[in-house]
C-alpha cells in the first residue's frame, strides 16, 4: 500500500463530492508546495511538545524543521497545552484514558483501502476525543459535518469502541494561526449511520472511478483542477454573463455574482499557473510566450556590504525597534504587558464583505450607524 490511500481521510471532503475526481487525481504527480512542508514542520513540533507535556522521550526537532519561527512554536505550545486540557477533563470521568498521537487510523470496513493520521486521540469513557492540527491560515476550517474528522472517529471507534464504554465523539479543530478552535461534539451512532448511508455507498462509486463531476469549495486542493472541464464550464458560465456597469445591475445579480467570483478568480489564476509551468516544460501557446519578470536589486554579501560601508566612514544599519513578536520574546510575556501594555493598539481591520455565514461580528456601515442614531433619537 502507498504512502496515501486512494481515499484518504485528508481528501476525504473532495471525493465525497466529486466522486471520479479520486481516481482523475490517480495521473497526477504529487510535487507538494511551501504550504504543505511548513504545515508537516508544525505537525512535527506539536507532536515533540506534546510528546514532552506527557512526559513521553522525544527528539526535539527544531534544528531540522526548514519553516521553523517563534510563531510556530508559539502555537506547537498551545496545541500541547490544548491537548493537556482536554486530557484532564477526561480524567474527570475516566481513570484510564489513553493518548494516540500521530496515530495511523484504519476506516477500510467501510472504504476500500481507506486509512489515515490522526494528530490526537484521546480515548475514554463516555466521549472520544479527536483533535486534528491545522497549521495554514488561508481556509478557515469546521469542525462540523467535517467527513476528515468523521473518518478518524470511525478508526478510532474501529479499536477501542467496546473496550471503553464510548457515546459521544468530540471533534476539533485546532487551527491558530485564524485564532480557530471548532469543536463538533455527536452520539457515536450517529457517525455510524452517515458511515453506512451517505460515506460506504459513494467511497464505493468513488473507488470505482464513478459518478458525476461536481464543483464546490473541495476544488481548492485537487490535482486536476486546472484542467477539470467541468470546473471550467461552471466557471465560464459566469464569465459568459455579458456584465453591464454595477450600477445597472440588479441587487440580485450583485448577490449572485458575490457567491460565485472568488471561485471565479481562483480558477482564473490556477489557469494562469498552469499555463506559465506548461511554457517553462516547453509548451508553446499561440500568441503568448515567456519573459523575465520584474525583479529587485539585492546585496550578494550583506557582511562584506556593511564591513565596506563602514570603512568608508558611513553607518550601515538601520535603527529601529523591534517588532512586537520579537520585543514580547525579548522580554517574556509578562514582562512586556507590565512595560508596553499600555503602548501597543490593534488598529481596526480593512473592511471586507464575507458571507453571512462567517464568524466573524458585522462592523457599523454608515447607514446602519444612521439608523441607530433615528432610533435612539
Amino acid at each position: 500500500m502507498g504512502k496515501h490511500a486512494l481515499l484518504s481521510a485528508s481528501s476525504s471532503h473532495r471525493w465525497l463530492n466529486c466522486p471520479p475526481s479520486a481516481r482523475l487525481c490517480e495521473q497526477y504527480e504529487d510535487n507538494g508546495s511551501d504550504y504543505a512542508a511548513e504545515g508537516t514542520d508544525a505537525h512535527s513540533l506539536g507532536e515533540y511538545k506534546l510528546k514532552t507535556a506527557l512526559g513521553i522521550k522525544a527528539k526535539d526537532p527544531t534544528a531540522n524543521l526548514t519553516y521553523y519561527s517563534e510563531e510556530m512554536e508559539e502555537c506547537a505550545a498551545g496545541y500541547a497545552a490544548y491537548i493537556l486540557e482536554l486530557l484532564e477533563t477526561a480524567k474527570q470521568t475516566c481513570t484510564d484514558p489513553v493518548v494516540l498521537i500521530e496515530q495511523r487510523l484504519d476506516f477500510s470496513k467501510y472504504v476500500e483501502g481507506g486509512f489515515g493520521t490522526g494528530d490526537c486521540v484521546i480515548i475514554a469513557d463516555g466521549t472520544l476525543h479527536i483533535v486534528d492540527y491545522k497549521h495554514g491560515q488561508g481556509v478557515l476550517v469546521e469542525a462540523t459535518d467535517n467527513p476528515q474528522m468523521k473518518l478518524y472517529a470511525l478508526g478510532t471507534l474501529e479499536l477501542f469502541d467496546g473496550i471503553y464504554d464510548i457515546d459521544k465523539v468530540s471533534m476539533t479543530i485546532y487551527q491558530p494561526r485564524r485564532d480557530n478552535v471548532s469543536t463538533h461534539t455527536v452520539f457515536k451512532e450517529s457517525i455510524y449511520q452517515w458511515a453506512e448511508e451517505v460515506l460506504k455507498p459513494t467511497a464505493e462509486i468513488a473507488y470505482a472511478g464513478g459518478g458525476e463531476y461536481n464543483c464546490g469549495e473541495w476544488c481548492q486542493f485537487c490535482k486536476a483542477k486546472q484542467e477539470c472541464r467541468k470546473r471550467a464550464e461552471r466557471n465560464m458560465e459566469l464569465a459568459k454573463l455579458e456584465f453591464k456597469c454595477p450600477p445597472l445591475l440588479e441587487d440580485d445579480e450583485i448577490e449572485s455574482i458575490l457567491g460565485k467570483i472568488d471561485d471565479l478568480i481562483s480558477w482564473a489564476s490556477d489557469i494562469k499557473d498552469y499555463a506559465l509551468q506548461a511554457a517553462l516544460g516547453g509548451k508553446r501557446w499561440f500568441g503568448w510566450k515567456v519573459v523575465e519578470g520584474k525583479s529587485n536589486r539585492k546585496y550578494v554579501n550583506e557582511n562584506a556590504v556593511a564591513q565596506t560601508v563602514q570603512s568608508a566612514g558611513y553607518d550601515p544599519y538601520e535603527h529601529k525597534v523591534m517588532g512586537i513578536t520579537a520585543m514580547e520574546k525579548a522580554l517574556g510575556k509578562t514582562r512586556f504587558a507590565d512595560l508596553l501594555g499600555g503602548l501597543v493598539e490593534k488598529p481596526q481591520g480593512k473592511p471586507t464583505l464575507v458571507p453571512e455565514g462567517d464568524k466573524r461580528p458585522a462592523i457599523n456601515t454608515a447607514k446602519n450607524d444612521f439608523m441607530e442614531v433615528n432610533t435612539n433619537g
